[in-house]
């Protein structure tokens, strides 16, 4: 079910963004049309919403990956619109950021996307998202850098020590959240 999530979430997004004059804002609405639709649908078609919202980040990321101009433009995107889309539904806020971060690296993974930039993006995605939605910045960060590593460790012991290499060094997130982040999501 979830492999079917992702194809036509992936699908969906290429048929919305090709073509379009403005690509981000048509990303962004696709992602965020695809996750409240998921959502809420999750429970009908027997998945938890934590794996649905995963799958569509990861579907997302696979089909804007060849339209917009990178993959982690892609990835900062997808993760924004999945947030705000998820604020939308009444799921927990935090563990969808945790979820959508998760899947949006997986997506990005499997299309040759670069672990250091793409972990940044994902992150950066959720600290935008987070002031529109009201959620706390720190604890969206905090949650994002937990789902970039879930899937960065998922796709390799490399991967994995890419990511937390990345978000430690990353100058636009706040190095002692990300440093908590990742002490904490070693202890899962």
């Amino acid at each position: 079910m979830l492999d079917r999530i992702i194809n036509e979430v992936k699908d969906a997004i290429v048929a919305s963004v090709k073509g379009a004059d403005d690509i981000i804002t048509a990303l962004r609405t696709a992602v965020k049309n695809q996750t409240t639709g998921v959502l809420k649908g999750a429970g009908e078609i027997g998945i938890a919403a934590e794996d649905a919202i995963a799958g569509v980040a990861e579907g997302a990321v696979k089909g804007a990956s060849g339209i917009v101009a990178s993959t982690t433009e892609a990835v900062k995107n997808t993760v924004h619109a999945a947030i705000e889309g998820a604020s939308e539904t009444g799921v927990d806020i935090l563990t969808a950021i945790l979820n959508v971060a998760r899947g949006a690296v997986s997506g990005a993974a499997k299309v040759g996307g670069d672990i250091a930039l793409i972990s940044v993006a994902a992150v950066e995605g959720a600290v935008e998202a987070a002031g529109k939605v009201g959620v706390d910045t720190s604890k969206a960060v905090s949650s994002a850098v937990m789902g970039v590593i879930h899937g960065a460790d998922n796709i390799g012991s490399q991967a994995g020590s890419t990511a937390r290499k990345a978000l430690l060094k990353a100058a636009s997130l706040p190095r002692d959240v990300v440093e908590k982040a990742i002490r904490g999501s070693a202890k899962k």
